[in-house]
């Protein structure tokens, strides 16, 4: 009874030994049916040791217009302090902050005082010097005055000329006006308080149109142009649109960014100053990749990219260049006109390793 167990495992040994040396053989001998090829067909096709299941999505590339974002503030486009250039008493009301103003329009009316006065005495001495100076002509034609008689009457009538001139302009002193339409951003100078000169009489601003400031970096400043479209989005919600006046060519010794200003109508004074803005300046288009910003990855280097399946289904990783950050998506650069992205499973694999990939529609 013992010697069926030790033939039967002698039998089956010398079977898987006839298997191991002899498959080629045996398996020409049991010839190539329908049965065997399809096994053979799934050896061939079976994944390599190894693969990472991926989920990938074919992209292509579109052409986007791009643009700079910048953070600024909105600015004045006009800020003047109007300061008297004599001294004397208040005697105008006063106007006060919040005001609208019209160019020329009176803001400080200072008393006249002593000046009038002044006037019409330099204007007595101007004609006394006019009798002096053409009688002192005629003589010098007729041969009865020097030449230096007339040289001093035609300098005293210079004199007095000049010094009518002066009281003239003293007097206009006396009137500060607005330079521009705009709007008083304090209130003027009280009626019956006295004003020296280099007192202040009122600050005006301008806020229509009203100007967009920010500080590009060096990096971007050269895809921004003088004249180009620019948008903002300010801190209350309000959108408001206009065009770039102007690019600084020197850069701010200590942040090494430089300054654009951008023009936007304002009728209705709803911009105020000094509100923050989020600015964007359209830029010439480029070519780029929509794709989900869970793709984006780092490699051992820290650069950022994504990973890609190869030809031969090995992933590779390719750098990106970050565009654009949107709802729908990123849109980068760096990458070829269609590329095959992995999209999940991208952390679990690194360049070399073999993969199987499901693919997606793209976005």
């Amino acid at each position: 009874m013992r010697l069926v167990p030790v033939l039967v495992a002698v039998l089956v040994t010398a079977f898987l030994v006839t298997l191991v040396l002899y498959r080629d053989t045996l398996l020409a001998i049991a010839g190539s049916g329908p049965e065997t090829d399809i096994a053979l067909q799934a050896a061939e096709e079976a994944p390599p040791i190894g693969a990472v299941r991926v989920v990938a999505m074919t992209s292509t590339a579109r052409s986007i217009e791009d643009a700079v974002i910048l953070r600024g503030e909105t600015q004045a486009a006009r800020d003047v302090e109007l300061r008297a250039e004599t001294s004397g008493r208040i005697v105008s009301d006063p106007l006060r902050r919040g005001a609208m103003v019209a160019q020329d329009q009176i803001i400080c009316q200072i008393d006249i005082g002593t000046r009038e006065a002044m006037l019409a005495e330099a204007q007595a001495r101007l004609a006394d010097a006019r009798i002096n100076f053409s009688a002192a002509d005629r003589l010098s034609q007729d041969g009865f005055a020097s030449s230096t008689r007339v040289a001093t009457t035609e300098a005293n009538l210079r004199s007095a000329e000049a010094a009518v001139a002066a009281a003239a302009k003293e007097i206009e002193r006396l009137t500060i006006k607005a330079p521009f339409d705009g709007v008083l951003e304090t209130d003027s100078a009280e009626i019956g308080s006295l004003l020296q000169a280099g007192g202040l009489c009122a600050t005006v601003i301008q806020l229509d149109p009203i100007r967009l400031v920010g500080f590009v970096p060096e990096t971007e400043v050269d895809r921004i142009e003088v004249g180009a479209l620019a948008g903002a989005r300010l801190a209350a919600g309000q959108e408001v649109q206009g065009r770039v006046t102007f690019l600084s060519r020197s850069a701010d010794p200590t942040t090494r960014t430089f300054r654009v200003d951008i023009e936007v109508p304002n009728p209705d004074m709803s911009i105020r100053d000094g509100q923050t803005a989020e600015i964007i300046i359209a830029a010439p288009g480029a070519t780029a990749h929509l794709l989900p910003q869970s793709s984006l990855t780092l490699n051992d280097d820290g650069a950022l990219g994504v990973r890609l399946v190869d030809p031969e289904q090995i992933a590779r990783f390719a750098p990106v260049t970050l565009l654009r950050d949107t709802v729908d998506g990123v849109w980068i650069s760096g990458l070829d006109e269609k590329a095959d992205v992995i999209v999940v499973g991208q952390e679990y694999v690194t360049d070399g390793v073999p993969v199987i990939p499901t693919y997606r529609e793209a976005q």
